[in-house]
């Protein structure tokens, strides 16, 4: 570490004009110094003096050089500066965030003793050191102070530590005291740490020890237990005076420790683990330092001197400039400042906060994060949040991946592990093992929109293999679930509070997944591009030609779809517009939402219900507006905001409810004048609450522990719920019972409810009562029972008659006819049970009081069933009364063949009524295929043809032929049997045609199909069955046409079987076919025919070609002898001149 100097900030003066304090504001904008003439001079990070103002004694009579300022501090936040002074006050003031602003004093703590040493701790209120030994934390919320302990000496020093959550007071008669004022992990025993030789006036609380330097010309190093570590003696060197200041950097590996003309540097060697003292910085004539100051960077050091000077150094251990684009300052072994090289820009301190070495900066994330490593630590940084984090981390050699896609989250892969860092946490947020390794694929939400009732949210989701994706909550760390689905998934993303989950799969199918329940949902297909809105529920996908959007994504069945013809490729939500862009061709297009159903959700989760119904008063009333009002309604009521949910229901139109929200108000008001507090959790708001959600029981157990009888009787009274009324008056005894009942008594008789009244005077045994309330109330059946059950009541004729009558009237005959019945009036039973169509009834009273009725009555039934379409049961009733006519037609309706079968088969009948039924039972099994038993029934109806026609149909030739001879005419039978050959000749069906032609005895006519249709074969053979005079004759007719058509095969087949191979041989010669023709002589001719042939083919050859011919088959002299008989001298000469010369001499002869 070396201090270089830089300026003079502020001169010095001729005489003693001491420097009494100065001080670095915590965002390393201001620099504060404060004069001997009590005036405190501001200047910016560069040096330049911006602004100044003078201090105030404590009380103005004594004038304004009473008092001495003797420290000053900043707030954390720079914008307020503490100023303790020797008057016995600390003044705290508002200095603002920009220069110029007006000074104001916000704060004064009056205290006991002179302030003599003063400091304002990151996370604490001031303390301040008095003249009696005193040390006291002065709260500016409150404006109070309070002594926090007293070592009986004067306070001479104030230091805090490193991380601003503990101080060090130094002492006068040398001790040495350690307090802490906020939680600190790492913190020591607090009180009296050590005492030192001479007062502690230069005091620093480095990162592993406590410095002292005072006027004994030493610097002693103690561990933070009090026990020396390390010292620096100068006693021996004449040049060196007393030690009066002493600065910690802020990474607390470096010191700055000032005395006459002399700033003494030291440094911590971690490699050696001990103190070393580095160049001092020696200015003439600076005389005494009388204050110092480290900038919160590390990057200056500021020094006040006894003359009024304050110079300006720079503490520097090396600098590196990152592509023309980032200045990395290493202040410290464990410091860096990281600023960028743009005029106005801000920088970054990148610290360890465990002092270990930085070894490695490098910027990364399209230059907006940053990276660093130490041997055991890896440090990130978000450069524009100004977010910093360290997390231990081993040497891994350097392989990790960086992924800053999420602007909460670094994301580190390696090894198949990916570990999650929150940015500004000091601490590994999770690790899961994961080899899927893309943004695409994990999805990270930390803290993007909380819920209402819900501190934190951090959820991951990422993929576990292709197919299924787990679920982590970050803060707990434990599983949410998992989701797995049946094909590759390739997206996925939850929204912004973790509830819910899109994921997309190979397929193009977008599926929605509620975290709460893990239930999954496929939302849509085909989708190509999928986003949710930022800062809101609301999904927006593609899906072919279509853009849907979901505005309420608890309701996903509810989608809006946009025809479009390009492709989606953003949205873009601001200026309180969301636009869809999308691409169409060479053209970019921009579809705006609505911005109202998009800000409900949000309004809806961050639980702004006003805002939410302020947007909601904006829309008109559509399907989608409605759920939203329901939504709002129902989660007003939820968080007990009555009067928010009143509004929703006036505005969906639900009157009721509407008002009874506002009557619940009303007494929540009355509630609340009475008892105070918030009359919303009175117990009557509560019951009626419950009422309001149907949950009567919960409202009468509120009602019950406020001794309140009366108000949960009256509550079931409201509802009409008089048997819960009742039965709860009954349970606790009230006096008003039978007030109660008769009031229920009167109510039903009021609303008509006669039934119920009769029921309560029935079970009262007041019957008849109860029997005329049931009459009136038009309820015969009960009169009916109700006197049928009553022996005395069935004895009397009046009230009998009453009741019948009442019956009849209403038409409740089967009812008469049993009261009928039972006072033994059974000619009036049995007409009512014929009217009510009670047959069973009827016929069980007819058995024994009306025998010769019983056949009539079941003919009846069997009609009734019939009419009801119940004709399975009407035929055993029409079997019964010996209908068995209607019977068969019953059967045969009701398709029970065998049945029909069984009665047609003792029906006697002679008049032809049967022919009807006799067709049907045909037509039945003749489908089935029992023709047997359908030519039975067909003939039994005196019906041939149809019997023949099935036969016809079903290609039984024979048995039709048959029946045909016997009941049919033979010109009738030939007329039908050819008509019906004729088409089953145009069907194809040959063979069946042909069996016809024969049956009728014209053979002629299948001869002729055959021709017609090209089969000779066929053809020949009947020719040849039934005109075998004709079949060579018929053979030669075919070959010639076969001939004419040049099938010259099919041609000879026929010349062969007429025995005419001559004219075979001919046909193939005049069709210059020659190897055909040797063929037929040969296997029909014999040899010399064939030897013929071949000759004659020798000739048509000539020359050479025809001795090689003859030559092949053996008989060339044969050939030319044949030549010579023929008197075919020319011919004869050629063979001999080319083959045979020896025979050319007997040629001549010959």
């Amino acid at each position: 570490m070396q201090l270089k100097y830089l300026k003079n900030i502020l001169p010095c003066q001729d005489g003693a004009a001491k420097i009494t304090a100065l001080a670095w504001s915590a965002n390393n904008l201001k620099l504060a110094v404060c004069t001997a003439d009590r005036v405190i001079l501001l200047f910016d990070e560069t040096g330049e003096k911006r602004d100044k103002f003078s201090t105030k004694p404590a009380d103005p009579k004594y004038g304004k050089k009473s008092y001495i300022v003797k420290a000053v501090d900043f707030s954390p936040d720079g914008t307020k500066l503490a100023v303790g002074q020797t008057d016995n006050i600390i003044f705290v003031y508002k200095i603002g965030e920009d220069w110029g602003e007006k000074k104001v004093i916000c704060n004064k703590f009056i205290q006991t003793a002179a302030v003599t040493a003063l400091i304002w701790p990151m996370k604490g209120p001031i303390i301040a050191g008095l003249a009696d030994g005193k040390i006291r934390a002065a709260h500016t919320k409150t404006n109070k102070a309070t002594t926090l302990y007293s070592a009986d000496s004067c306070t001479i020093s104030l230091v805090q530590n490193l991380e601003g959550t503990g101080f060090m007071s130094g002492h006068a008669d040398g001790s040495v005291v350690r307090w802490y004022v906020a939680d600190d992990p790492m913190a020591k025993p607090q009180g009296k740490v050590l005492t030192h030789s001479v007062p502690p006036y230069a005091l620093s609380w480095a990162s592993n020890h406590i410095v002292v330097g005072g006027c004994d010309k030493k610097i002693v190093f103690y561990t933070p237990e009090g026990s020396m570590f390390q010292q620096f003696d100068y006693f021996r060197e004449p040049t060196e005076k007393e030690f009066t200041v002493m600065c910690c950097s802020p990474s607390g590996q470096a010191l700055c420790v000032g005395s006459y003309d002399r700033i003494r540097v030291y440094s911590w060697v971690a490699r050696k683990n001990l103190w070393e003292e580095n160049n001092a910085k020696e200015i003439k004539y600076l005389y005494s330092i009388t204050a110092l100051g480290w900038k919160k960077d590390g990057s200056r050091v500021a020094a006040g001197s006894l003359c009024g000077g304050v110079e300006l150094f720079e503490s520097v251990l090396k600098r590196a400039v990152w592509k023309n684009k980032f200045e990395m300052t290493y202040v410290g072994p464990s410091q860096v400042l990281v600023k960028p090289l743009v005029k106005g820009a801000r920088g970054v301190i990148l610290k360890s906060i465990y002092g270990y070495e930085i070894e490695d900066v490098r910027i990364m994330g399209g230059e907006s994060y940053l990276v660093a490593k130490t041997t055991e630590t890896l440090l990130l940084g978000d450069l524009q949040r100004n977010l910093l984090s360290e997390i231990p981390w081993a040497n891994m050699g350097g392989n990790e991946k960086y992924y800053f896609e999420n602007a909460n989250v670094c994301m580190i892969f390696n090894a198949g592990e990916l570990s999650l860092v929150e940015y500004g946490k000091n601490e590994i947020l999770g690790s899961v093992r994961t080899e899927f390794m893309n943004p695409h694929l994990i999805s990270v939400r930390i803290n993007e929109r909380k819920l209402k009732g819900t501190d934190e949210i951090k959820r991951l989701a990422y993929l576990l293999d292709l197919k299924t994706i787990a679920l982590e909550d970050l803060i707990f760390g434990y599983a949410l679930g998992q989701v797995t689905h049946d094909s590759k998934i390739d997206w996925l993303e939850l929204n912004e509070t973790g509830r819910k989950l899109l994921f997309r799969d190979k397929r193009s199918r977008l599926n929605l997944v509620d975290v709460e329940t893990m239930s999954k949902t496929s939302i849509l297909n085909y989708c190509t591009f999928v986003q949710w809105i930022t800062g809101s529920d609301v999904v927006v996908a593609q899906s072919r030609e279509n853009m849907a959007v979901w505005y309420n994504i608890d309701a996903p069945e509810r989608v809006t779809l946009f025809p479009i013809k390009g492709d989606v490729i953003d949205i873009s939500r601001e200026d309180g517009k969301t636009e869809v862009i999308v691409q169409e061709g060479q053209h970019q297009l921009s579809y705006e939402l609505d911005e109202g159903l998009i800000e409900f959700g949000t309004a809806i989760d961050d639980g702004d219900f006003n805002r939410a119904i302020v947007y909601l008063e904006t829309l008109d009333m559509s399907p989608e507006t409605d759920a939203m009002w329901r939504t709002l309604a129902r989660m007003s009521l939820e968080s007990k905001q009555l009067g928010i949910a009143e509004q929703c229901y006036a505005a969906l139109g639900d009157v009721s409810k509407a008002k009874f929200l506002r009557e619940t108000l009303n007494m929540a008001d009355v509630a609340a004048e009475t008892f105070g507090g918030d009359g919303v959790e009175s117990p009557e708001v509560w019951a009626r609450l419950y009422i309001l959600d149907k949950q009567f029981k919960a409202a009468e157990g509120i009602y019950l522990e406020q001794n309140q009888l009366d108000e949960a009787i009256g509550m079931y009274q409201r509802l009409h719920m008089w048997d819960e009324a009742l039965n709860l008056a009954e349970v606790k005894g009230h006096p008003q019972l039978e007030v109660l009942q008769e009031q229920h008594a009167s109510w039903l008789l009021e609303t008509g409810q006669e039934e119920k009244a009769g029921t309560l005077k029935e079970e009262d045994g007041e019957f008849l009562e109860a029997l005329n309330l049931y009459l009136r109330g038009g309820l015969a059946t009960r009169a009916s029972r109700l006197v049928q059950s009553n022996h005395q009541m069935l004895s009397n004729p009046d009230i009998v008659s009453r009741v019948t009558s009442a019956l009849l009237k209403g038409e409740f005959y089967e009812q008469a006819g049993e009261l009928y019945e039972k006072v033994r009036q059974e000619d009036e039973a049995l007409d009512c049970y014929r009217k009510a169509r009670a047959y069973t009834r009827a016929v069980e009273l007819a058995r024994h009081a009306f025998p010769e009725d019983v056949v009539h009555l079941e003919e009846e039934w069997g009609d009734h069933l019939v009419e009801n379409k119940q004709l399975d049961a009407a035929i055993n009733h029409y079997i019964e009364a010996g209908r068995t006519i209607k019977a068969l037609d019953a059967a045969i309706s009701a398709r029970q063949w065998k049945k029909a079968v069984q009665i047609v088969q003792v029906i006697d009948d002679d008049s032809g009524e049967l022919n009807q039924y006799y067709y049907k039972l045909g037509q039945h099994y003749a489908s089935v295929k029992e023709y047997a038993l359908a030519q039975k029934f067909y003939m039994q109806g005196n019906m041939p043809k149809y019997a023949i026609e099935m036969y016809n149909n079903a290609g039984m030739w024979e048995e039709a032929h048959q029946l045909a001879s016997r009941y049919m005419d033979k010109s009738e039978v030939s007329s039908m049997y050819i008509s019906q050959a004729q088409k089953l000749e145009e069907q194809g069906r040959f063979k069946e045609a042909e069996k016809l032609y024969i049956s009728v005895q014209e053979p002629d006519l299948a001869i002729s199909m055959y021709k017609k249709q090209r089969q000779y074969d066929h053809m020949t053979r009947l020719v040849q069955t039934f005109h075998p005079d004709l079949l060579q004759s018929t053979h030669v007719h075919l070959a010639q046409e076969l001939e004419q058509e040049g099938n010259h095969r099919a041609a000879e087949k026929h010349f062969i079987e007429a025995g005419d191979w001559k004219s075979a041989v001919h046909m193939y010669r005049g069709a210059d076919m020659w190897e055909d023709a040797y063929r037929v002589a040969q296997n029909h001719g014999g040899p010399n025919s064939a030897k013929q042939v071949a000759f004659l083919w020798a000739k048509t050859l000539g020359g050479e070609s025809a001795v090689k011919l003859l030559n092949k088959f053996g008989i060339l002299e044969q050939g030319i002898d044949y030549a010579c008989e023929s008197y075919q001298f020319e011919f004869a000469f050629e063979l001999a001149r080319l083959a045979a010369q020896h025979k050319t001499e007997d040629i001549h002869y010959k």
